[in-house]
This record gives structure tokens, C-alpha cells and sequence, in this order.
């Protein structure tokens, strides 16, 4: 492409200004700036440079430079004077200008690469052979009992394990702990030990208890021949539930030893019916059941295994059952009362004309929001499931309408998330018992992960606490997961920047339901931007591969979605029964992206689709 000479200069002028922005945003920060801790000082300039750069819309001129065949300043982002630098000076060698002796970038195109590894190593430790990318998983509760478990996931390609405060014991977690410098110590890997802090959890209060039963029903044709037979999952006293649609019934360890893959189990169910379940397969840390007929299962009912004659080998009775929880059922135009009061919630109660009566009500959690939110304010429930408008408010209860349902109703039961993405809420990122717990995870961790931080006095808590605790050293991860703390990421990061090392995760499932579905894509890119400008490591989290770590097999959708983690320096992985194999697919996916993108950059290997010799038949043209 030819340009004049007059435009080429006009594309010099516009650089000059960002590079003037860029100084001029130096000074504006310079106090803050200041509090930057050294190993961060040159990344904290080039994220303020970043900012100076995206101030502006620069989509002409990058149209015009691409057109030149000159870097378009599209992947700037960890060396951003260094790149405007590049560019000035190809147009001033095609103007036939000598290029004047300026001042060096504080950040080359291979330093800001350095710098953002040495901080991922730092934090996430060193990357396994063959892959950028670390994999971080979710440890579940019978981690802490298994000894073989946390060694697989570590030899299985598990960089960093993640323990969540919000689950067990402080005694569990010295468990899971204990376990991982074990398989460290086996492998000779250096496993990080990532910790959750709960964080402020806004959900749904408790429901009415219902009665404590478990209805085994099988999928059943028209003609009622059973297509899918339930399952149900026969687990140790004390098992704790990994989906809320797992059907669970308690019995005693030592009779789950008898059981072996077919084995036949008779009962009596609550009608006196005779009943039977035949055992499937192993799901630690229990066995899955099939029952091809409908049962009622409850306390005190009597199981008994049978052996391939037929006789009776052992009978033990099925321990205390968890109540059914009892559920409201919304639909468009319902109306929900959200009361301060911790009462048990119950479904909405009509009359015998289907006149309401008394509407459906349920508590929450966190009591300090009857202050916050404002009638008009959009209220969403159950991960986007439900949605809702607030119709009125005072201090002891919220009315809402439904505005979005499935058709049939959907099921709103209790601790389920409550968001509120309009509103102004003045909850801290810590709780008391997040303070409480950080004293156990300065002890034993190297990473915390901080949920809900909104703003910059989230993050100066932090270190305050840290620093009472003298655990400076300690690793952060700030959770993304808010409108508020999206919105004020810059000034989030240039705070967490006076503390090393830092790492942000995009906590995209409540991102999603905060900024909105359509939201979605163009939020978690431009936290991957401002990040690498930082060069602060990312941990791409939420539902990953989730349906093959529950089920065995991905979607397609999850197939493309963990390639797009690639982006990020981290994955992480919640907890599933194929967990196994999910890390070996993600770690495979992964590793193949490497070949076609760095970052977000697209790099250009052979394409496997061409053919490096041709048959000279095919060479000839067809007739």
C-alpha cells in the first residue's frame, strides 16, 4: 500500500500522544506507583502504559498499519513502548528520517515474555514438560482419607491443589496437606498448596426440612418398560453429596467391603415392597447401584447381599438419611419474599380456587443487603437460573418478581447464589471467618485465592492481615467474579502489585451471571489484556471439562472451550469422578495449542491437512 507522506506523519503524531499519555499517566500514579513492590515496578509502567494505550479507539490506525505490513499493536500488551517504539521508527526509516537516540522502553519484547513466566513460576510454580499451561484441581473431602488419590492427580500432571475453605475441617485440610507433601516428596514435584477463602457468600437461606426418604425411580417408555434404571450411589456414613443431583444412601463401610461389580442387594422399601439393586460399578468411596424399579429407600430400611446362589451373606441397616429438602417452584410473574428473619423458607401456599395465600419466602445469608438494594434493581438466583426484579424494599424483607423462569417452573432450593449485579453492596472481601481461616493458610499454604474482591481496600485488607500474620510470602490469587471488581481491575492490580507473587483468576461463572451471558466473552478478554500488561499470571477457572470430570465424556463445547484456556497460565479443575482422565485430555489439548497460538497470538505451523508430496496422478488435470 502507498501513503502519502503527509498521512505517515499524522500516524507519527498519533504515537507521540499515546507515548505523551502514557508519561502523563506516569505522573497522575506516581505515589502509587511508589508502594510498588521492586520485582513489579516495570510491570506496574507498562500497565499503565497499556492503559494510556487503550484510552483510545485505534482501530483506524491499526487497519492503516496492517495495511503497511507493520505491527498493528495488537499484541502489544506486555511491552507496550517497546512496540510503539518498533513501529515509529519503521515509519520514520520509510519517511527516510535517521531515527533520533531515545530513551530505552523499560520493558523489551523479550523482557516483558520473561517477566511474565518468572511470576507465573513463582506463584504456580514450574510448568511440567511440554506444557505452558499449569493444571490446577479441586481436591474433594475423601481426599484427605485416600492415600493413592493426591498422588495420581500428581502424577497425572497436577501442578497446583486447591483446597476450598468453605468444605471441612481445619483438621480435613491438615489431612489433604500432609498427603500432598507426601506425593511431592514420592514424585520429586513441587506441588503448590492454592487455598480458598470463602469470601462473603450471598446465598439462599435454609428450606423447611421434608421427610427423609429416597425415591429411586427408573425412565420409563409409554408402554412403561424402564429405559434408564436409576442410580444410586451407596456410600460410606458421612459421605458428603458432589452434585446436587447425586442420590445417596448411607450405610456402613465395612458392608461396602463385601460388595463386588454385580452383586445383588434385597430390601423391603417403606411400602413393604420387595426390592433390589444390582451393584454397577466403584465410585470411591462407595459403589453405584442400579434399582430397575420404583423404591422408596428410608432410614432403618434393611439391605442384605445376596451371593450368586442366592442366599443371604450379609444384612446391615441403612443409617440416618438426609431429609428431602423441600423446594419452591417459580414461574414468570411469581412473587418472593427475601426475609432477613433465618427462618426456614417454604413454597407459596393458595387456597382452593388457586388464590395465593401466602407467597413463596426464603432467608439469605448475608442480612447487610436489605440496606443496599433499591426497588428497581435486577436480582438473579440460582446461577441465572431464575431471575428477578425488585418490587419493594424496607428493612426486613425484599419483594421481588420473577421475570425469568423455565416455562414449568424452576426450583429454587436452599444455599443457592444470589446475585445482584446493579447494586451498590457494602460487603468486604473478608469475613471474620475468612480471618480466621488465613491464619491456618499462612501455617501450611503457598497460595491464597481471595474471593469477591470488588475493590482496592479489599485487596489493602489483605495485605494488612498478611502482614500482622508475617505472611508476606504467601502467593495471592484475586477472584474476579464481580461487575464491581471487573470494573475497578486497573486500580485492583496496581494495589496488589506493592505485594509478589500475584496471579488473578477469572472466575467465570459468576462473571457471567454479574456482567451477562453476552458480557461474557468481552469481559475475560479484557482481563486477559490488562493482566498481561501486568504480567500477572491468569488461572482460567469454572466448569472446564466438568461434564467429562462427572460423566466420562466431553462436550464439544468443552473441547473448545479448554483450548481457549490456553490464553491463561493456569486451568483449574473442579472435583469429578473421571478426574483422571480429564487432566490427561486437558494436558493433551493444551500442549497440541501450544503449536497455534502464544497467548493470544495465532502462530503459524504446517497445516496437517496438506500433503507434502502429491501422486502424479493428481497432479494431471481431470478430463
Amino acid at each position: 500500500m502507498k501513503l502519502k507522506k503527509k498521512r505517515i506523519v499524522e500516524i507519527l503524531e498519533q504515537l507521540e500522544q499515546i507515548e505523551n499519555e502514557a508519561k502523563s499517566l506516569e505522573n497522575k500514579y506516581q505515589k502509587r506507583l511508589k508502594k510498588v513492590h521492586p520485582s513489579n515496578q516495570k510491570s506496574a509502567l507498562n500497565l499503565i502504559h497499556y492503559l494510556a494505550l487503550r484510552n483510545q479507539d485505534i482501530r483506524e490506525l491499526q487497519s492503516t498499519l496492517g495495511q503497511l505490513g507493520i505491527s498493528r499493536l495488537g499484541r502489544a500488551e506486555s511491552h507496550v513502548l517497546a512496540s510503539i517504539t518498533a513501529v515509529k521508527n519503521l515509519l520514520i526509516k520509510i519517511l527516510q528520517k535517521e531515527i533520533s537516540d531515545e530513551k530505552k522502553p523499560p520493558v523489551s519484547f523479550k523482557k516483558g515474555r520473561k517477566i511474565l513466566k518468572s511470576n507465573t513460576s513463582a506463584l504456580l510454580g514450574k510448568k511440567l514438560k511440554g506444557s505452558k499451561v499449569r493444571i490446577m484441581v479441586t481436591l474433594p473431602s475423601d481426599a484427605a482419607d485416600d492415600n493413592k488419590f493426591i498422588k495420581k492427580l500428581v502424577s497425572s500432571g497436577m501442578n497446583s491443589a486447591r483446597i476450598n475453605c468453605a468444605h471441612d475441617s481445619i483438621e480435613i485440610w491438615k489431612e489433604m496437606i500432609e498427603k500432598i507433601n507426601k506425593a511431592k516428596s514420592q514424585t520429586g514435584r513441587n506441588v503448590k498448596v492454592c487455598m480458598d477463602l470463602g469470601g462473603p457468600k450471598l446465598r439462599t437461606g435454609v428450606m423447611r426440612p421434608g421427610p427423609k426418604v429416597l425415591h429411586l425411580q427408573p425412565e420409563r417408555d409409554l408402554l412403561g418398560k424402564v429405559t434408564s434404571p436409576s442410580g444410586v450411589w451407596l456410600a460410606p456414613i458421612g459421605t458428603e453429596m458432589e452434585d446436587d443431583n447425586d442420590l445417596i444412601v448411607p450405610v456402613s463401610a465395612d458392608w461396602l467391603k463385601r460388595l463386588k461389580k454385580n452383586s445383588i442387594v434385597t430390601f423391603k422399601d417403606s411400602r413393604n415392597k420387595n426390592c433390589k439393586l444390582k451393584i454397577d460399578k466403584r465410585r470411591k468411596p462407595g459403589w453405584m447401584a442400579r434399582c430397575y424399579d420404583s423404591a422408596y429407600v428410608t432410614t432403618g430400611t434393611v439391605f442384605t447381599i445376596k451371593d450368586d446362589n442366592n442366599s443371604e451373606v450379609l444384612s446391615i441397616e441403612v443409617d440416618e438419611m438426609l431429609p428431602l429438602e423441600e423446594k419452591i417452584i417459580l414461574k414468570v410473574g411469581d412473587k418472593l419474599i427475601l426475609h432477613k428473619n433465618p427462618a426456614p423458607g417454604d413454597p407459596a401456599e393458595f387456597d382452593d380456587e388457586g388464590n395465593l395465600v401466602i407467597p413463596a419466602h426464603i432467608s439469605c445469608t448475608l442480612p447487610k443487603l436489605f440496606n443496599d438494594v433499591k426497588v428497581g434493581e435486577p436480582i438473579i438466583l440460582d446461577d441465572g437460573k431464575i431471575e428477578g426484579k425488585i418490587k419493594a424494599v424496607d428493612p426486613e424483607k425484599i419483594e421481588i418478581e420473577i421475570t425469568y423462569a423455565k416455562e414449568e417452573g424452576a426450583k429454587l432450593k436452599a444455599d443457592k447464589g444470589i446475585n445482584l449485579p446493579e447494586s451498590k453492596l457494602s460487603i468486604s472481601g473478608l469475613t471474620e471467618k475468612d480471618k480466621e481461616d488465613l491464619k491456618f493458610v499462612a501455617q501450611y499454604a503457598d497460595v491464597v485465592n481471595v474471593s469477591f474482591v470488588n475493590n482496592t481496600q479489599d485487596v489493602f485488607i489483605l495485605l494488612d492481615e498478611l502482614k500482622k500474620l508475617n505472611a508476606e510470602h504467601l502467593g495471592i490469587i484475586l477472584k474476579i467474579e464481580t461487575q464491581s471488581g471487573f470494573k475497578n481491575l486497573p486500580a485492583i492490580l496496581l494495589a496488589a502489585m506493592r505485594h509478589h507473587p500475584i496471579g488473578v483468576m477469572i472466575a467465570r461463572g459468576d462473571l457471567a451471571i454479574e456482567c451477562g451471558w453476552k458480557e461474557l466473552a468481552q469481559t475475560q478478554e479484557e482481563i486477559l489484556w490488562l493482566c498481561e500488561a501486568a504480567h500477572i499470571p491468569i488461572v482460567w477457572a469454572t466448569q472446564v471439562l466438568e461434564t467429562m470430570a462427572k460423566k466420562g465424556r466431553p462436550s464439544r463445547a468443552e473441547i473448545t472451550d479448554a483450548a481457549s484456556a490456553e490464553q491463561a497460565e493456569c486451568v483449574m479443575l473442579n472435583k469429578g469422578p473421571h478426574i483422571f482422565e480429564v487432566i490427561k485430555i486437558l494436558d493433551e489439548i493444551l500442549s497440541s495449542m501450544q503449536d497455534y497460538h502464544e497467548k493470544k497470538a495465532p502462530m503459524l505451523p504446517p497445516l496437517k491437512m496438506l500433503k507434502p508430496d502429491i501422486p502424479k496422478e493428481e497432479e494431471k488435470d481431470n478430463p
